[in-house]
């Protein structure tokens, strides 16, 4: 349940965006991301973890973290730079994908290789919900979305489960 709550707030995000209405679009990736926490945390204390779960999780988590995150940024900041801005939408999105399939296949140790494309996701709905309020920087935003898409895919950063 909360899996499929937390794909409805993906989606409701991206009709946020596409109404202009970028604040409440940000609010609900960021909604997305405390319900996909407590999804892993409910399913292992009931004992219900399975392969099916796994896979529905990262289904949709790359709608919630992956797509939202990257339309809302593209149509917050992004549309201004033309091609770049469509090619660092594409990247953000096709890394949040490579790193979660990529993390479906690997027996997990402990440690995540990259970082987790919800957090990522989350991190660029605080970019954008900042970009609402204040003036910020195109080269900045960009940056930041190109060093987020390395960061999950990178094998590199390595993070320990607490």
């Amino acid at each position: 349940m909360f899996t499929l709550l937390n794909m409805s707030m993906g989606i409701l995000a991206i009709i946020y965006t596409f109404s202009g209405q970028y604040s409440k679009s940000a609010l609900l990736i960021i909604v997305a991301t405390m319900l996909d926490r407590m999804d892993g945390q409910l399913a292992r204390k009931l004992d219900v973890v399975s392969d099916f779960g796994k896979e529905l999780d990262s289904l949709c988590d790359l709608i919630s973290f992956g797509v939202a995150p990257a339309l809302l940024m593209w149509n917050l900041s992004l549309i201004k730079m033309g091609t770049l801005g469509i090619l660092v939408t594409l990247i953000f999105a096709l890394c949040g994908t490579v790193r979660l399939a990529r993390y479906n296949i690997t027996e997990f140790e402990g440690v995540y290789m990259g970082i987790p494309i919800t957090a990522c996701g989350g991190l660029v709905a605080l970019m954008a919900l900042y970009s609402t309020k204040y003036a910020t920087n195109l080269v900045l935003v960009l940056g930041l979305m190109i060093f987020l898409s390395y960061a999950m895919v990178s094998k590199k950063i390595k993070l320990k489960k607490r």
